[in-house]
């Protein structure tokens, strides 16, 4: 018991990664692959649970025992792997925030029947908002609100599921087929749910971020036991409720042969309905506020991240005298507006299709997937990490694993995109 409330009170960027994670990739990704594809997508999201999880323990491993960030690892490696690293954070700059305010703003126009708003208005007051709270509240606001919000969200989902399985499964239609599971259809849909489950794998430095944020603000640093134990309940939990959303979609929609739609707006009205078919209408607005705000706590997670690891980025690559930089405080507000003004112009430009905006993440997201894993390897088995504290051997297999797991199927999608389109 003494070890539990110890664990919950040392909550900090274990949870923040929980609160990212449980985004698009599970709302919208998970719960797509129950509803088209049955059980057998249990399979890839257990898989991909597995096999990701040594890059994201890393960050919290390297940082923990360094009191450095990984870019600062990845510098410390050669500029080369700061300068790839940068390369990625400015794709992920125009397509991952886009991508989750988008499905933010389906929500927030479903729960208050806003139809005759436009999306980009909404995305407009979201990325507003949310940009006021982070320059304001900062790290220490960050964390304290997400527990209130990732412990609704746990309950709110755990008693669907309960309901949702004890009702039992919607009867198929006459006309039922399923959709090939190996066709490049199927294929490409595995390689985006892999590639975003639990989340993508650059998202390993901001855990490295949060972690000296949370020694900033609490003035305390964790014994790497300790450390490890809070990420690994955040991450637990997010590889559950993955479970719970593909469940949900299978239990709910598989065999109606319903179209999900492509559309922020129509996908968060036939999420919404999903959620509630099988306990009442009346659990419409529970169940729209609970959903509304897993995505607002991974919008304001993943803003408040990219601003922080584009400043480190670009402090490690300018390199200037410390006395003519500007403080770290302008650095972070200028970064959040900025992020807020690049993904607004993003999702004007793909007129609220999320499909495309999401397409386009994945595909970064996952290519670059095994390398960004094989850097973080090379930082936790450097000599900037005490032998006692560098990752068993199992843990190491298991990473070489996730590597060859990833470059098979970056491999493979490169090949379908090039060569089959």
């Amino acid at each position: 018991m003494q070890k539990i409330k110890s664990v919950l009170k040392n909550l900090g960027p274990g949870l923040l990664f929980a609160s990212m994670a449980i985004g698009t990739s599970h709302l919208v990704l998970s719960t797509k692959a129950g509803a088209q594809y049955g059980w057998l997508m249990l399979i890839p999201i257990i898989l991909a649970n597995i096999l990701k999880y040594p890059f994201f323990e890393f960050g919290i491993r390297y940082t923990n025992v360094t009191n450095k960030t990984l870019i600062e690892g990845y510098l410390n490696r050669g500029k080369g792997y700061l300068w790839f690293y940068a390369i990625i954070t400015l794709i992920s700059t125009f397509t991952i925030l886009a991508a989750l305010y988008l499905v933010t703003s389906g929500l927030l126009i479903n729960l208050f029947n806003l139809t005759n708003t436009s999306i980009s208005l909404v995305a407009f007051l979201l990325f507003s908002f949310i940009s006021v709270l982070l320059i304001i509240g900062r790290y220490t606001f960050l964390e304290k609100s997400l527990k209130i919000v990732v412990s609704i969200l746990v309950i709110a989902l755990l008693v669907t599921t309960v309901v949702v399985v004890f009702k039992g499964k919607v009867d198929e239609v006459p006309n039922f087929t399923p959709m090939p599971f190996f066709d490049n259809a199927g294929i490409l849909f595995i390689i985006g749910l892999v590639g975003w489950m639990p989340t993508a794998v650059e998202t390993s430095s901001w855990l490295s971020m949060w972690t000296i944020e949370k020694q900033k603000a609490t003035n305390k640093k964790l014994d790497i036991k300790e450390a490890l134990s809070e990420f690994n309940l955040g991450y637990i939990v997010t590889a559950i409720l993955a479970i719970f959303f593909m469940t949900i979609g299978c239990m709910s929609l598989y065999g109606t042969n319903t179209q999900i739609s492509a559309n922020a707006v129509g996908f968060a009205e036939q999420l919404i309905n999903l959620f509630t078919v099988h306990i009442g209408e009346w659990t419409t607005i529970f169940v729209a506020t609970a959903a509304f705000a897993t995505m607002f706590s991974s919008c304001m997670t993943a803003h408040d991240a990219i601003a922080r690891v584009s400043i480190d980025v670009i402090e490690k690559l300018t390199a200037k005298p410390e006395k003519t930089k500007p403080k770290k405080n302008s650095y972070f507000a200028l970064a959040v507006l900025i992020l807020a003004i690049i993904n607004l112009s993003v999702i004007v430009f793909f007129n609220s299709n999320m499909g495309k905006v999401v397409a386009l993440a994945t595909f970064v997201s996952f290519v670059v997937a095994p390398v960004v894993g094989y850097m973080n390897l090379k930082n936790v088995m450097s000599k900037d990490v005490p032998k006692q504290h560098q990752p068993k051997k199992w843990l190491q297999l298991l990473t070489y694993a996730g590597i060859l797991f990833l470059s098979l199927f970056a491999i493979y999608y490169c090949y379908i995109e090039i060569f089959k389109n």
